[in-house]
């Protein structure tokens, strides 16, 4: 059992509601295809997790554990290594410029540059990482393994989307950022196909009965809404979905709440560091808004809590990683909350580690 925490939760009034397809099938096979080939490829656990299960007092926890993902302990490097192979092949056929002197750039809290930096490592062109004032020298020197040049500014991950941005426009650059917003989408609409693998290996990897709720992480929404997608596609009855986010940087349930794109202020300063953007992607809004049973934010205690407990069990997290869990404990601990989201003792929940233990 978690210590007791304050939570905010609010049920979706546009859950089922019919919308437009965001990711179509045949791009994600076209991901799948190319990633699966790359040297390093290999399918991630499924961990069953019978003792938080009892604890929840549901039938079954298990966990998709993103930490060994192609050594760069996240599932990040599913989706932006892709972007930049995708866009080094599309400026080479149009352009004829050598790999080399096409550089790629993007904001980040630190997994998702240190993926872009991967991909122009292995892809062979050059690499302009900005992070915001509060990214740790941790995961700034973790970028600049791969080679990347590392740029800190001013102001929180919102803030260094739109500097990344403005710079690429004026040097030439190709952007190949993580979140979307209008006029800016086929890049992040890539990136979460990505994503999609670790759904899909889950789904390949599930035995039993299937899932009838998954908590996943929001930050910007890529990840939930590239899960959101594969479940819906592979899974009838669909699992029911619980978007959990840091209490300092929950976008998408204020989104919900405002039934609209909302930004929430602020330095978004919390140790959930992989969450902390401001401002939700309209990509995966318009996936969420419509699929997602409810929204949550939790305090950042309650992720080091579940972090240290899993660790506890041999299985190493970050905080971004664990807020999915610790979403699912703190709901199970609330009899009103249960009754609401429908958990019961027959619930059968998938989670996603999404990043390994972190230095800060």
């Amino acid at each position: 059992m978690l210590t007791p925490q304050v939570i905010r939760v609010f049920i979706n009034p546009r859950h089922g509601v019919p919308g437009v397809v965001i990711l179509p099938a045949a791009g994600f096979r076209r991901a799948k295809a190319e990633i699966t080939g790359w040297d390093g490829y290999a399918v991630t656990p499924l961990r069953d997790l019978p003792r938080w299960a009892e604890s929840a007092g549901v039938a079954a926890i298990r966990l998709k554990d993103e930490a060994s993902r192609f050594g760069l302990g996240s599932f990040k490097a599913l989706g932006g290594a892709y972007a930049v192979a995708n866009l080094v092949r599309d400026t080479v056929a149009y352009s004829g410029a050598a790999p080399e002197t096409i550089t790629v750039t993007c904001a980040t809290d630190g997994n998702h540059g240190r993926s872009v930096a991967w991909g122009a490592q292995r892809f062979h062109c050059r690499c302009v990482i900005f992070v915001h004032a509060t990214v740790s020298q941790w995961r700034v020197d973790a970028i600049a393994a791969y080679g990347a040049e590392v740029r800190r500014v001013p102001g929180n991950y919102d803030d260094a989307v739109r500097i990344a941005a403005r710079t690429a426009d004026a040097e030439g650059w190709m952007v190949a950022s993580d979140t979307s917003w209008p006029g800016y989408t086929e890049v992040p609409r890539g990136i979460m196909q990505g994503y999609r693998i670790m759904a899909d290996e889950a789904v390949d990897q599930w035995v039993g009965p299937p899932p009838t709720h998954v908590f996943v992480q929001g930050g910007v929404g890529g990840a939930a809404a590239a899960v959101s997608v594969h479940l819906r596609a592979r899974f009838d009855p669909v699992p029911k979905m619980i978007v959990v986010e840091p209490d300092r940087a929950a976008c998408l349930l204020a989104s919900a709440e405002a039934g609209a794109l909302k930004a929430v202020p602020g330095d978004l300063d919390t140790v959930m560091a992989g969450l902390a953007c401001g401002e939700p992607s309209l990509l995966a809004w318009e996936e969420l808004s419509r699929s997602a049973m409810a929204f949550m934010s939790i305090p950042d205690e309650s992720a080091i809590e579940t972090a240290q407990m899993l660790m506890a069990h041999d299985i190493g997290a970050g905080e971004s990683g664990v807020a999915g869990l610790a979403g699912c404990m703190l709901a199970s601990q609330d009899r009103m909350l249960c009754r609401i989201l429908d958990l019961t003792q027959d619930s059968r929940i998938l989670l996603f580690n999404t990043e390994g233990p972190t230095a800060g």
